[in-house]
């Protein structure tokens, strides 16, 4: 068979690919925590977000805590997204390892609306308001074998969400999410992850409205698969999540990456996940001793061509 053949079965997988993706996030679409799942960093985002498997030297824990204890260095990372709509998505994250075998992090992640016009019931404008939701992330991991690590992250939760000019209710939550990481060699690592245990806002509206109720918005629970592999320098890293409302299965979501290095500093990068297609740069380079900066930008866009560009900076000492 010759190059011609299979490049046209890889096409046809990758519109398969793409069709299901596309099919399965309308799914998903308006659920709580959402901006917890779009990615975080433009590494991450550039190759999907299929990072069950890949550290992320920008936020080492976000998608497995189990990476903090593989940790040999400190890192420190900060991302920021802007989209459409006024969107924005921002991130700031620490991790360390702690000798001999364990690992710990923080971080903080921050999404919203800005420019969001207030109206008065008359229609009359009032003053311009934002939405924003927050997360505090704290992460320990411990290695239980020298190519076995076992991690959780607690995550405080808070949703600001504007009602009039004066008026504003709050939800609040708390989740967990817990992660294993296994080294199935020099190059390649298998990771598992559940994301999202019992993470919720809960809301009191009884603060705003004389007949108000608390409830509480949960956020879907999402089991994670991923794989990462290294073959003549191209990284390849994808995982494969499994969505459930806490009781029943409810959609997959796929996300499927790739990674060159050229010259071991100039990255070039590509991937589908998240209901987006994105490509990305990156540059590694020495601040204050060789390979101990990164500097990335990818861009992302959906089926419906909404676009965001991220740039991430991390730094290891």
């Amino acid at each position: 068979m010759d190059k011609n053949y299979y490049g046209e079965i890889v096409k046809k997988v990758l519109i398969i690919f793409y069709f299901i993706s596309f099919l399965l996030a309308q799914d998903r679409a308006g659920l709580s925590g959402g901006f917890l799942r779009m990615g975080m960093t433009s590494r991450s985002m550039a190759m999907g977000g299929g990072f069950t498997a890949e550290m992320d030297y920008s936020f080492a824990t976000l998608h497995n805590p189990a990476w903090a204890a593989f940790l040999s260095q400190r890192q420190v990372g900060f991302s920021y997204t802007n989209m459409t709509f006024d969107r924005r998505l921002a991130a700031t994250s620490f991790a360390t390892p702690l000798p001999p075998t364990a690992g710990v992090g923080l971080a903080w992640i921050n999404s919203g609306v800005t420019d969001i016009q207030g109206r008065y019931t008359t229609g009359e404008k009032s003053t311009m308001m934002q939405t924003g939701e927050n997360a505090l992330m704290i992460t320990f991991a411990q290695r239980i074998l020298p190519w076995l690590s076992v991690g959780s992250n607690v995550k405080i939760l808070r949703y600001d969400l504007p009602i009039t000019e004066s008026d504003q209710i709050s939800g609040k939550g708390i989740g967990f999410d817990v992660g294993i990481l296994i080294k199935t060699g020099k190059f390649n690592t298998l990771g598992i992850m559940v994301q999202d245990i019992s993470s919720n806002y809960e809301w009191n509206t009884g603060d705003v409205y004389a007949e108000g109720r608390i409830y509480r918005d949960y956020f879907p629970t999402i089991y994670r698969i991923g794989s990462r592999a290294n073959y003549k320098g191209l990284i390849i890293a994808g995982d494969l999540g499994f969505i459930t409302d806490h009781e029943n299965f409810t959609s997959f979501l796929p996300r499927l990456g790739v990674e060159y290095a050229f010259l071991d500093q100039y990255y070039f990068r590509g991937g589908y996940g998240n209901g987006r297609i994105a490509f990305g740069l990156g540059l590694e380079y020495g601040l204050f001793k060789a390979h101990d900066s990164h500097l990335d930008y990818a861009f992302s866009m959906d089926w419906v061509n909404q676009t965001a560009h991220t740039i991430s900076y991390a730094f290891s000492f």
